[in-house]
């Protein structure tokens, strides 16, 4: 019973509609109503593993006035697959290591070599020792170990507890030099219900967001400045802009069930194939899920290989840091990949986030890029308002996502810049970090450059608009480029360095 609900569900509808068959004929003896006849008819297809229900009513009256209501219900039951979610794992998730797969199924995350044991289900009473951990959450609790104990018992309106969006957080100690939000969200209420523990680690990873704060959003490309980052399209090789959204009434990935997620992927994927002209394109399931009626078993295995060559589409989920977050559960089931005919605009669906939106292109034009990139936004929302839902949104903290490190406007603006010289000072990080902006390697957050290469974006989320987030890079990255030129030519750019800040409006 315990590995079937959608079967013994099935066998309970059966027995109900056995009980209604027997309660109307009962009742015949009223005048007025001859009989309410309830016939259900099963019927079973394969190889998908959901069981759902329908029902038709058709009432008719006799010459006599009698009434006859019929009720058909159809039950359709299909075969209980062992070899695919939600009753087992796929047979590509089959192959990866065992410490994956543990994190692939219907069951919370718990891998013992991994250090992964913190229940997601239910808090333990006593708080555990975080004595060695260094993300934000394990601090907050540190100072205030009150606020595990105030907030354990708690529950969203949803049932999502506290240690759903802690688990992560225990499961994963992390590094001095490397700091994580331990944190994540497991449906939108997380965020209020159990704000006494988010509201200080959003002000930690935001520069003091506020609890009381409000943040703008401003999506009007026109509010862009009209400066041309690289002039001379000698430094900048892509740019690209990329941004989260959730859709409201649905539990975030890290509690998201299965039948949750295929009608996410249903409703969006309906919404973004309604897109036209330049963003008009295809959507692609992962290989091997067969939630998508028109390709049953996802794209094709080269294709994927394909996109995740080329940078344009996630990994299953390969760290503890996802798999204890949730975000692995049923993979690949109702995960994939929309993008237009030119590929310079994709959506992943259901992976960190319901929906990652990213617009990119070789070069720099931010207003194009940042154009396609809101016209995206605008379309998607149409049509999920049109089937009664709406994006995560309010006025304190901006777009919600799964990790608080992206709430706001979850936007990240960048570019792969080639800056060999101006990279090489000592204070490259230090002035990046001044001027609102991030620096990157070539792999990644905290990784090392290759041949001058980085891959600078915005550094803040949360507070300030998207537009506004955008002509900070615009102008930062404008600047670091004049930098590079001047050392090319032999010039010292110490006195401006020493003044650089944040573009400001």
């Amino acid at each position: 019973l315990k590995r079937s609900p959608v079967f013994v569900e099935s066998c309970l509808r059966q027995v109900t509609a056995m009980f209604s068959r027997q309660i109307a004929a009962a009742g015949s003896a009223v005048a007025s109503v001859a009989a309410v006849k309830c016939a259900p008819r099963v019927r079973c297809e394969g190889p998908p593993t959901a069981a759902s229900t329908s029902s038709t009513t058709v009432t008719s009256q006799a010459q006599d006035g009698t009434v006859t209501t019929t009720t058909t219900t159809t039950t359709v039951v299909r075969p209980i697959d062992y070899n695919y979610p939600p009753y087992g794992l796929s047979s590509g998730v089959q192959k990866l290591p065992a410490w994956i797969k543990l994190g692939c199924g219907s069951e919370e995350y718990i891998c013992a070599e991994k250090g992964a044991t913190f229940p997601g289900d239910e808090c333990p009473d006593k708080l555990p020792d975080l004595s060695k951990h260094s993300n934000i959450m394990a601090e907050v609790l540190r100072k205030d170990p009150g606020v595990y104990d105030r907030l354990k018992n708690k529950k969203t309106s949803a049932g999502v507890g506290l240690a759903k969006c802690v688990k992560t957080g225990f499961d994963n100690p992390g590094h001095p030099m490397i700091k994580t939000v331990g944190l994540v969200g497991g449906d939108e209420e997380s965020y209020t219900v159990f704000k006494e523990l988010f509201d200080p680690v959003i002000s930690d990873r935001h520069g003091g967001y506020g609890a009381d704060a409000k943040h703008p959003t401003d999506m009007n490309p026109d509010n862009l400045l009209q400066v041309k980052i690289d002039p001379k399209n000698k430094y900048t090789l892509t740019t690209r802009c990329r941004t989260g959204r959730s859709v409201r009434g649905f539990a975030l990935p890290p509690a998201c069930t299965f039948e949750e997620r295929r009608e996410l992927e249903r409703v969006i994927v309906k919404g973004l194939l309604s897109l036209d002209g330049e963003l008009a394109g295809q959507y692609l399931p992962l290989h091997g899920s067969r939630s998508y009626a028109p390709l049953p078993e996802g794209m094709s295995e080269d294709q994927e290989e394909d996109l995740r060559k080329r940078g344009n589409l996630f990994q299953e989920p390969d760290s503890t840091l996802l798999l204890s977050s949730g975000c692995g559960r049923h993979w690949p089931d109702a995960r994939g990949i929309f993008h237009n005919h030119a590929k310079n605009f994709f959506v992943w669906i259901n992976e960190e986030d319901h929906m990652r939106i990213i617009s990119m292109e070789p070069g720099d034009n931010v207003d194009a890029i940042f154009r396609r990139f809101a016209k995206a936004c605008e379309g998607v929302q149409k049509v999920l308002k049109e089937e009664g839902y709406d994006f995560m949104h309010n006025d304190h903290l901006g777009y919600i996502l799964t990790c608080p490190s992206n709430l706001g406007t979850g936007l990240r603006a960048g570019t792969m810049v080639k800056l060999p010289l101006l990279s090489a000072r000592k204070d490259f990080r230090d002035l990046t970090k001044r001027m609102g902006l991030q620096a990157r390697g070539t792999a990644g957050v905290d990784s090392a450059s290759t041949g001058g290469k980085w891959d600078i974006s915005n550094a803040d989320r949360l507070g300030k608009s998207e537009t506004h987030l955008v002509n900070i890079f615009i102008s930062g990255v404008s600047q670091l480029i004049k930098w590079e030129e001047a050392l090319e030519q032999g010039k010292s750019i110490d006195a401006e360095v020493a003044n650089a800040k944040e573009w400001a409006p």
